[in-house]
């Protein structure tokens, strides 16, 4: 079973109902301290940190004294435009006395699904933490639309823990794990410690309901298990309400673990490997040896760039026409053509605008 002492990257999901109370409608600072305390003890022991927060319609819909119900699309916006001042400055006020430097993200489904916004989130959370910091990412919902929504944090955590390569993903939740059948309404429900597999008998098991502040019931979370998984993140549901949850799931707390059949990085190089190519990109020896090392693929090893790619589509790699692999182009096939042969430094010269040091990265390549 996975254990947060071995998590290298953790992604953590806050759900509404535990940051903010349910009455007045304000922060539940008790219970955030406690849960920067288990982040800072995570960050201590070498754990990279992400947060995925709810809670900034809550907050906003307090601060601006709107009714209780169901709010109008307009005013949920109003309410997220408010509120998510008030919990970024929270989580900032929260770790800050740890030394944790945090920061605001905020996405949309069509950051995800769009492959050149995908790779930009990516490298803007992946810079983050190296530079050892706590990003607080929520969905973008001054702006989102039902269109381009996740509509509830718990998919948007697991992509999230998808992008980052994150090991482990733990839903902090208002139940403390995944049950046979709704435990409030048939005491013969049964608990899971582990499923390693979600089958067809395990998804008629989930059921819709959820809480006051949240929409998401147990069929988001087993969709958000299934992302994970795939993508190869362990995922945890355990009950969040209590102080230090963290600390609490590694001291044994009641939690339902979700295996992967994969590590992060085999699951993102068989995504990338089963992609189509949209085009093709030849080197030489120089360069093909560096690929086998681990290295990432420069302009300077280019010798011709084919078809029609944009920035984030699936490429192939090839030395004397024998295809070594595939990768996610971080340029386009015309920025490319422009920059082949050239050394990293001369890009923007080349270009007449700065750009990034690699043409593919060795994380977003597949050989």
């Amino acid at each position: 079973m996975a254990s947060l002492k071995s998590a290298r990257r953790l992604v953590v999901k806050i759900g509404s109902a535990l940051l903010v109370d349910r009455q007045g409608g304000g922060l539940r600072a008790g219970w955030l301290k406690s849960l920067a305390q288990d982040v800072a003890d995570c960050h201590a022991r070498g754990t990279s940190v992400i947060l995925v927060s709810s809670g900034s319609i809550a907050l906003g819909r307090a601060a601006l004294g709107l009714p209780a119900g169901a709010l109008a699309l307009e005013q949920s916006q109003a309410a997220a435009a408010v509120g998510q001042i008030r919990l970024a400055r929270a989580y900032e006020e929260a770790l800050g006395p740890h030394g944790i430097v945090t920061a605001q993200v905020l996405v949309t489904l069509e950051d995800s699904a769009n492959r050149r916004r995908y790779l930009n989130t990516r490298a803007t959370l992946e810079q983050l933490l190296s530079l050892g910091v706590v990003p607080i990412v929520n969905e973008n919902d001054t702006i989102a639309t039902d269109e381009i929504r996740y509509g509830d944090n718990d998919r948007l955590a697991a992509q999230v823990a998808v992008t980052v390569g994150a090991d482990q993903l733990v839903l902090l939740s208002d139940v403390d794990g995944f049950y046979s059948a709704n435990p409030k309404d048939d005491a013969s429900a049964r608990r899971y410690d582990v499923i390693e597999e979600i089958t067809p008998e395990i998804e008629a098991m989930a059921g819709d309901a959820g809480s006051g502040l949240s929409k998401g019931g147990m069929k988001t979370k087993l969709m958000a298990a299934r992302t994970a998984t795939a993508g190869g993140s362990a995922m945890a549901i355990t009950e969040g309400s209590t102080l230090n949850p963290l600390k609490a799931l590694e001291n044994g707390a009641p939690a339902t673990w979700f295996l992967p059949e994969l590590d992060p990085q085999a699951a993102r190089k068989r995504w990338i490997a089963s992609m189509k190519p949209r085009g093709e990109i030849a080197i030489d020896a120089g360069a093909a040896r560096a690929l086998t090392q681990g290295k990432s693929l420069l302009p300077a090893g280019v010798t011709a760039v084919s078809g029609s790619f944009g920035r984030g589509d699936p490429v192939a790699i090839a030395l004397d026409g024998t295809r070594l692999g595939l990768g996610l182009a971080r340029y386009t096939a015309a920025e490319a053509r422009a920059i082949q042969g050239h050394q990293s430094g001369e890009i923007e010269s080349v270009l007449g605008y700065p750009g990034r040091a690699a043409l593919i990265h060795r994380d977003d390549m597949a050989l």
